[in-house]
């Protein structure tokens, strides 16, 4: 599944590659508001009459693409990476099938150690119910709860939380690579 995540990711860097180049912050209210110029973009990648990518600009997903991902200072991701510094290998890969299995194999290796940090941890699978198990009646009564227990436990997390520091993120926010411009990708 990380090797389709990975070339999803592909096509969707390759399909707004620029964008940031199409971004308007807008500083009128207390709080930024960011636009994106959709003729701006379509006209610079020669794509005005492209109905599918215009469909997708106008589409909810990319307005909530463009909110959360318009900040000029936040955490970055493999997207931003790709949108910003791989567009010349992407093009390069093109006409290229096996590099290009071998750079969604990459995505797919980055993408699965993004989600599993620490790969020493060991997943216990849970086995399977052995045949005829589901007649044999073994029903067990829920067990009664200890009130007394379960305050002694409330009050022990409290006292641990409010001398422990604040929880440390680790995302680092910087500033967001803008890539190169719009112009410079003209499909045919």
């Amino acid at each position: 599944d990380k090797e389709v995540r990975a070339i999803f990711l592909r096509l969707f860097a390759q399909l707004f590659q620029g964008y940031r180049s199409c971004l308007q912050l807008i500083r009128i209210h207390a709080e930024p508001v960011i636009h994106f110029h959709k003729a701006a973009f379509l006209g610079q990648r020669g794509l005005i009459e492209n109905d599918f990518l215009t469909k997708v600009l106008n589409g909810m997903a990319f307005a909530g693409f463009v909110s959360e991902r318009g900040p000029p200072f936040r955490t970055c991701d493999l997207f931003d990476e790709l949108v910003a510094f791989e567009v010349d290998r992407i093009k390069a890969e093109e006409g290229n099938p096996p590099k290009m299995i071998k750079h969604v194999r990459e995505l797919a290796e980055q993408l699965f150690k993004n989600e599993n940090p620490n790969p020493h941890m060991a997943f216990q699978k849970v086995p399977r119910p052995t045949e005829g198990s589901h007649l044999r009646v073994h029903i067990l009564p829920f067990p009664r709860i200890n009130e007394g227990r379960v305050q002694e436990l409330l009050q022990e997390g409290l006292a641990r939380s409010q001398g422990a520091p604040p929880a440390a993120r680790g995302d680092k926010k910087c500033v967001v690579p803008a890539g190169p411009p719009v112009g410079m990708f003209i499909c045919a």
